[in-house]
């Protein structure tokens, strides 16, 4: 408790929080033209999926700022417990709100959920509070997720992995090991995408062969890739990084498919190059840069805030009004997006107020009687 006590916050970067709220913003978004598309080739905001990519390669660069050369005042629990401290409380939240609308979201698409007894949801609410993965036997709703009720559980599941393997063993690799582990995991994660049968990342939330194959693939090169740019990045100055930044997120996330249904290779070397070489220059870029000005901090700070709430909560909104769709038989788009707005706006509320009378609450009480 004493190491503890002795390590002092870091400045944050406050423009790779404003973008981490970017990406968030951005897969809500993504998840919501998800429900109108009839493939992976016609989704709007086509890939979207890789901001999971990014947050990824950001925790990792994140990861080894805060905490490489401190490691002579902080144990492994100590790490350990700060992460969850961090990231835990949320989950929860995640969870219970996918429990309070499940039943919500009985429709032609999940048929089988009005045949779930309470308890079992209730069971399964439960589990879902360690992010313990279930298997396919538990799935309660017929998508195969590791976490029925909220499905980017599985994402926190893979970051508390990558955090483990940090504390336990990567933390003393030397530059070149690490350097080696990255360009092995860089290699895998090219192999995958352009031998896909999907053309695409997409995956990793069922607890089966393929699903840890591909969340594996989708977290080593990131995670760790992040945390060799931490270790050897040469820190410069870059004037308007924020919007700069931005605006190179979003045109990676939103460009449309790459070569079609004849050449999935194309997109998967696509989603590649983009994890191994696009995010690591926006993670530099937005490392580099400075916030000047009132608004722009605000911003920026504000969008980091609501970052994390935003993408554990927003998908039981996903769900619920996916199954409204399914009910109106499919509706497009220009039918629906009133009601898109307002899920879209529902998600950044309820972020918002989950954040502020929920999580930093929660977490200043678990830190004082845990940590300090």
């Amino acid at each position: 408790m004493q190491l503890n006590h002795q390590l002092t916050a870091k400045p944050h970067y406050p423009i790779l929080d404003g973008l981490r709220g970017v990406a968030a913003i951005t897969v809500v978004a993504f998840h919501i033209f998800e429900t109108h598309s009839t493939s992976h080739l016609d989704q709007i905001i086509n890939h979207g999926y890789l901001a999971v990519d990014f947050f990824f390669l950001l925790s990792g660069y994140v990861v080894g700022y805060a905490y490489d050369d401190r490691w002579h005042k902080l144990t492994v629990g100590g790490f350990f417990k700060r992460r969850l401290v961090r990231l835990q409380p949320m989950v929860v939240m995640g969870m219970l709100i996918g429990a309070t609308l499940f039943y919500y979201q009985d429709c032609a698409l999940w048929p089988g959920i009005h045949a779930v007894p309470l308890w079992k949801m209730l069971l399964i609410m439960l589990v879902g509070f360690t992010l313990i993965p279930l298997p396919l036997s538990a799935d309660i709703r017929g998508w195969q997720e590791m976490h029925p009720l909220d499905g980017p559980g599985w994402s926190l599941f893979f970051e508390y992995i990558a955090n483990i393997l940090y504390a336990l063993f990567v933390r003393k690799f030397s530059k070149t090991t690490l350097s080696i582990l990255v360009a092995v995991a860089g290699a895998a994660l090219i192999h995958y995408t352009v031998t896909s049968k999907s053309g695409d990342v997409i995956g990793g939330w069922a607890l089966n062969a393929d699903g840890l194959r591909i969340g594996f693939t989708r977290l080593m090169f990131p995670f760790f890739g992040g945390l060799l740019l931490s270790r050897t990045a040469n820190i410069t100055k870059v004037k308007n990084a924020f919007i700069w930044c931005s605006i190179l997120l979003l045109v990676v996330l939103a460009m449309p498919r790459i070569g079609g249904a004849d050449h999935l290779w194309a997109n998967g070397l696509y989603d590649s190059l983009s994890i191994i070489l696009a995010f690591p220059i926006i993670v530099y870029l937005g490392a580099s840069g400075e916030v000047t000005g009132r608004l722009s901090s605000k911003l920026c700070k504000w969008l980091g805030d609501i970052s994390y709430p935003l993408y554990i909560t927003h998908y039981p909104l996903i769900y619920l009004y996916t199954a409204w769709v399914s009910r109106r038989h499919g509706a497009t788009f220009q039918e629906a997006w009133p009601w898109a707005l307002a899920t879209f706006v529902s998600a950044l509320v309820l972020a918002y107020v989950c954040l502020k009378f929920y999580d930093e609450p929660v977490r200043r009480w678990l830190h004082k009687k845990t940590i300090a």
